[in-house]
């Protein structure tokens, strides 16, 4: 966590997430910015911008900063003295850039190969194999994020998504020896494939036009009923229609309004469903007490206010 003071000065490399250019009262034109490094985004400003500035220092570029720390409408941002772009020498990586210490593209999708050997079904690995075996789908999914602002915001943050939420029921099933775990598997490590088509990148991701449309959830069911279709199985399989109706009921009841197009009816359905908001609530939570040393913390997810002291705090007051 980038640790801020008021004052201090700042020398470090950013990726440029968002840029706006405006004009001040004097005429002259400034940029205000959203920097990024390691999850945190942090507010910028550079005064008096140039004609070549406006050209070279756009959404996406990775960039050389030194600024100062300021406090503006009580938050904490730099006003930037100094700024250019980052060349060959300077050997930094952008994926670096977006990542979160710790995560490593490579193990985890070693990880999820050796994840679907758990599945028996020659049906359902038929389905996965046609799935991972397509090579534009295989490198969004190891690169693009969950989600642009609730979890798992970052560079192969859906991969680890996947991989926990997977991981999770694998722990789990044992004890609900009734539920089909071949279902269960390969819902967790399809079940958010939608999202290879909804974001357009894994820098600095927007959304899709067919991603705004359609939606994730719409768009998974496509990719597995594609996929079915060219290992030749038929669409009234059972095994199929029990993979589908999870992944349409992965948000719980349709009355909640969280995005489901049907609510859990299933018993593989209902057990999916709470791996997956277990694994979505706690890594927002994880990643909300890393970046607050604050003891109350909004949760735009939550909505409402949530103890980010740590278990430390909580043991001391007993």
């Amino acid at each position: 966590m980038l640790q801020l003071q008021e004052g201090e000065t700042i020398t470090d490399f950013f990726l440029i997430k968002e840029r706006e250019i405006k004009q001040a009262s004097n005429g002259s034109d400034y940029a205000n910015f959203m920097l990024e490094r390691n999850l945190e985004v942090i507010p910028a400003r550079l005064w008096d911008v140039t004609a070549e500035q406006k050209e070279k220092l756009t959404r996406k570029a990775i960039v050389k900063v030194e600024g100062s720390v300021l406090t503006y409408r009580g938050k904490l941002q730099l006003t930037i003295q100094r700024i250019r772009l980052a060349t060959e020498e300077d050997q930094v990586n952008v994926s670096e850039l977006i990542s979160r210490k710790g995560v490593q593209r490579e193990a985890l999708w070693q990880e999820l190969r050796f994840m679907m050997e758990e599945v028996q079904s020659e049906t359902l690995r038929a389905i996965m194999k046609q799935l991972f075996s397509k090579r534009v789908l295989r490198e969004r999914l190891t690169t693009i994020p969950a989600s642009k602002s609730y979890h798992h915001t970052y560079y192969a943050g859906l991969l680890d998504h996947i991989v926990h939420v997977t991981q999770a029921a694998l722990q789990l099933l044992p004890l609900y020896p009734k539920v089909n775990k071949d279902i269960v598997v390969t819902t967790c490590l399809v079940h958010d494939l939608g999202k290879t088509e909804v974001f357009t990148e894994a820098v600095a991701p927007e959304y899709s036009t067919t991603g705004e449309l359609m939606g994730h959830i719409t768009l998974g069911l496509e990719l597995v009923h594609d996929a079915a279709k060219e290992a030749g199985i038929s669409s009234h399989h059972d095994e199929l229609i029990g993979l589908k109706h999870c992944i349409a009921s992965q948000f719980g009841e349709v009355s909640q309004g969280f995005g489901s197009t049907a609510s859990p009816k299933t018993a593989e359905a209902i057990f999916f469903q709470h791996v997956k908001q277990m694994n979505t609530m706690l890594h927002a939570f994880e990643i909300m007490q890393e970046r607050t040393t604050e003891t109350w913390t909004y949760s735009p997810m939550f909505k409402r206010r949530m103890y980010t002291k740590g278990n430390d705090h909580c043991s001391k007051e007993g």
